[in-house]
């Protein structure tokens, strides 16, 4: 079994920054893609931001130029780096991954809020 916790959510101001970080712990053989969902009130899941393995990215494109998606493969860990921030990124941030021979894993989700 493995296990995704995220940590780092919080309250900003519009304008702002927050790093979202999240640990894989268990039975790790390798890691796939590692991904960055969100989820606001009254609206489906939508995916952030991925990185795969070898190191590339892709960003939805509300968050190009403001988010960086980042992992250490060492240390099992995803990281988010959110600056710019807007009332609209308000929302529950789930991290995702894809564990090599057992499929995909979801986190617990952290909730980002965004004050204007």
């Amino acid at each position: 079994q493995v296990q995704l916790v995220e940590s780092g959510g919080g309250l900003v101001q519009a304008g702002g920054s927050l790093r979202l970080s999240c640990s894989a712990s268990g039975s790790i053989f390798r890691i796939n893609t590692m991904r960055w969902h969100r989820q606001a009130p009254g609206k489906q899941r939508e995916l952030v931001a991925a990185v795969t393995s070898d190191g590339t990215t892709t960003y939805a494109d509300s968050v190009k130029g403001r988010f960086t998606v980042s992992r250490d493969n060492a240390e099992n860990m995803l990281y988010l780096q959110m600056n710019s921030l807007k009332p609209e990124d308000t929302a529950v941030y789930y991290c995702a991954a894809n564990f090599h021979y057992i499929g995909d894993y979801w986190g617990q989700g952290t909730q980002v809020t965004v004050s204007s």
